[in-house]
């Protein structure tokens, strides 16, 4: 099984939402909840890209790209993150993939759903 299991996304229309879930079933809650979360995306052609990341003490950071549209969130009772993503545009189209960093420095990343946003 994998250390991250992602799901939610999908093909929307132009102004839409999607929601990105991040699952961590292998963490135990020790682990996840100090670990910090971070979403990245890969739109066609380009490098891989920070989009948003939350710490273990809920600190958070957004790419100027989504700051206002997309919000980073964790619920460690259900060792989960999530990527609130509003108003959606076609720049938004991407790989987008999950990712932990653990408090011994292990790194993980998810299997990257893909998010396609219709103009």
């Amino acid at each position: 099984q994998a250390q991250l299991v992602e799901s939610g996304g999908g093909l929307v229309q132009a102004g839409g939402s999607l929601r990105l879930s991040c699952a961590a079933p292998r963490n135990i809650f020790s682990v996840f909840s100090p670990s910090d979360m971070a979403w990245y995306r890969q739109p066609p052609g380009k490098e891989r890209e920070l989009v948003a990341s939350i710490t273990g003490s809920r600190s958070t950071h957004y790419a100027d790209s989504v700051k206002g549209r997309f919000t980073i969130s964790r619920d460690n009772s259900r060792k989960m993150a999530y990527l609130q993503m509003n108003s959606l545009n076609p720049e938004d189209t991407a790989v987008y993939y999950c990712k932990q960093v653990r408090q011994t420095g292990a790194t993980y990343w998810g299997q990257g759903p893909q998010v396609t946003v219709s103009s």
